[in-house]
């Protein structure tokens, strides 16, 4: 049955192989998006970008938080 299965497949393998594609990239983008050292770098520019002057403190407060989330949501248990 699975040689049978596979032929009567055939014609999809295109969609099937599109839609692993597009789960390996979803997969790591979710993984940069929660990498912890990628966090700390958005932190240490938002400092930067706020002591210079290029934001407000609730502009900075919220990104902030925004941060801070990602961080906290990749550490609690999935």
């Amino acid at each position: 049955m699975g040689l049978l299965t596979e032929v009567l497949l055939l014609p999809a393998a295109p969609v099937r192989g599109a839609a692993w594609v597009m789960r390996q990239v979803l997969a790591e983008a979710e993984r940069q998006y929660h990498d912890p050292a990628v966090v700390q770098r958005e932190l240490a520019r938002l400092v930067a970008a706020f002591e210079a002057g290029e934001m407000d403190e609730s502009e900075f407060d919220r990104r902030e938080d925004e941060l801070l989330a990602r961080l906290e949501s990749r550490s609690r248990p999935r």
